[in-house]
């Protein structure tokens, strides 16, 4: 028996067990399916090149055939490590803008404006270059500025000012739009997921218990009561019991599709695979969104890029010289956001990533010779999925349909050429004239729509931003409440990124963190 059981020990989770378990008369449990994040590779910043193909920490999940990309089944890495998506992530350290969660408030999720928030944001952070309006200074959450970055990154600063885009030293400082380096959560040079930042700190605590290896499979109920969880561990089914509540951070895929194998979702869909509903929750799985994006590639000369780099060199000066070189770099070292022709206001509907390094198939696929690759995004998709039960078996995997290019008047697409068109164009500047050589993908500068659009429906990816599948409000569809409690259920709440009711401006790691921060919050005053 516990006070609160926590199923996910991800960028949420993690925050939940720390703050929870601060109170020594809580009796609080962690659940994660996947194991402890020992491989050396997650936490030196670099190491995520090699975590790629690592099944042993990655859900290694696929979507259904998209129809509008070609019927491809597009790979959707998550994160089954302590850690969560924060231990194998790209690190950079992004909040959105003010929009973001005024907009969330509008639309139904109270106390969630960006006044609520922010300081929330400044509660969870400690950044390097110290307290402000706009930064925290004594959090758990390490955030820094880049060691060791590559010439070519300072090559795409230059070329996007160039461009006609501003420098920005700060994506979360007055404003969000320009180029720059991003800042990371790093702390002395070394990854600093939420497992370092907040579960490292609280593991000595007695009345905080982790379990690894452990996969939940459903929910136990006592009337609309939750009060507790069935899970696999070590070969053995177990049961573990909540006196308070149970907490679901699972993340975007996972929560919903653990809610629905317990009888919570869409009761049509939950009669078809033979379990009973306990509660009819249309929105369950609903309201899928995520940041799909698109690469350019670019050839360049020998000995710059990080894509025939000495290994050993790097290792020698990241594990032996204190966390030095090139091995302290996130890859994804620069980027920005910027206005498309497409945007409805002043704020920016497009992110770039650049990337020292050619980068095909979320780096699954090498390519011969050298380059460098630019990520474009479109920050404010209107295509929504879903996500379904594949059938009552807790250990298949859902079906994830995220609808991607899905809305009826084609301005996700139309979105998605700004992206390819913008990239070209900073790429082009003369800023790059020392470094370019022939384009990789697209092969040529001078498509014309339709070669463009066949171009990103063979090409584009995800960007691992997941959100929105339990949304919360409180219109029809909405799972949970502006307090995270599940709908028609007692005991039972989701906090993690499911619950955004629309995509942030950028990355979702931070806003996760901070969503979990006020929940832990709140628990803690009932």
């Amino acid at each position: 028996m516990y006070d609160y059981i926590i199923i996910g020990a991800g960028s949420a989770g993690c925050v939940l067990a720390n703050r929870l378990s601060a109170d020594p008369h809580c009796r609080v449990l962690l659940l994660e399916a996947g194991p402890r994040d020992r491989n050396p590779f997650i936490h030196m910043p670099a190491g995520l090149a090699r975590l790629v193909n690592n099944r042993s920490i990655n859900w290694n999940l696929y979507t259904e055939p998209q129809p509008a990309l070609d019927g491809r089944r597009l790979w959707w890495p998550r994160g089954k490590v302590l850690g969560g998506s924060s231990a194998i992530n790209a690190m950079c350290y992004v909040r959105g803008v003010p929009a973001d969660y005024d907009r969330w408030a509008a639309a139904g999720a109270s106390g969630w404006e960006w006044a609520q928030v922010l300081p929330w944001f400044l509660h969870s952070e400690a950044n390097s270059r110290g307290a402000s309006e706009w930064h925290g200074d004594a959090g758990p959450l390490s955030v820094a500025d880049l060691r060791h970055h590559n010439p070519l990154s300072d090559a795409f600063i230059n070329a996007a000012v160039e461009a006609g885009h501003a420098r920005n030293p700060d994506f979360n400082g007055a404003s969000q739009a320009g180029v720059g380096l991003y800042q990371v959560t790093q702390r002395d040079g070394a990854r600093c997921s939420s497992a370092t930042a907040y579960l490292r700190p609280a593991r000595g605590r007695r009345n905080l218990t982790v379990l690894t290896g452990a996969r939940a499979r459903a929910l136990s109920f006592q009337g609309d009561t939750a009060t507790g969880v069935y899970f696999h561990q070590h070969g053995a089914h177990r049961h573990a019991l909540a006196a308070r509540e149970v907490i679901l951070s699972a993340g975007a895929i996972h929560s919903p599709h653990l809610l629905m194998l317990s009888g919570i979702g869409p009761h049509r869909q939950l009669r078809a695979h033979g379990i009973s509903t306990r509660a009819d929750l249309p929105g369950v799985g609903g309201n899928l969104q995520d940041h799909l994006d698109i690469c350019t590639l670019v050839h360049t000369h020998p000995g710059v890029s990080y894509d025939r780099s000495n290994q050993a060199r790097i290792a020698f000066d990241y594990f032996l010289r204190g966390h030095r070189g090139a091995g302290t770099s996130n890859i994804a070292e620069a980027g920005g956001f910027a206005r498309s022709p497409l945007a409805p206001d002043a704020g920016a509907d497009v992110q770039f990533h650049f990337v020292p390094a050619m980068l095909d198939d979320h780096g699954r696929h090498r390519l011969p010779g050298d380059g460098y690759t630019l990520h474009a995004c479109a920050l404010h998709p209107r295509s929504r999925g879903r996500i379904h039960l594949r059938d009552g078996d807790p250990t298949s995997p859902p079906r994830i349909e995220p609808n991607y290019l899905g809305d009826a008047d084609g301005h996700d697409l139309a979105m998605m050429r700004h992206c390819v068109r913008m990239s070209q164009q900073i790429l082009a500047q003369p800023a790059f004239d020392r470094w370019r050589s022939a384009p990789i993908f697209p092969a040529r500068t001078d498509l014309d729509d339709a070669a463009l659009d066949a171009f990103i429906r063979a090409k584009a990816e995800t960007i691992y931003h997941p959100v929105g599948t339990c949304a919360m409000g409180q219109y029809a569809d909405a799972v949970v409440d502006p307090q995270l409690r599940v709908h028609g259920v007692r005991g039972l709440r989701v906090v993690d990124a499911s619950v955004m009711p629309t995509l942030v401006s950028g990355n979702t790691n931070a806003p996760t963190i901070m969503i979990a921060e006020r929940a832990a919050a709140w628990l803690r005053d009932t």
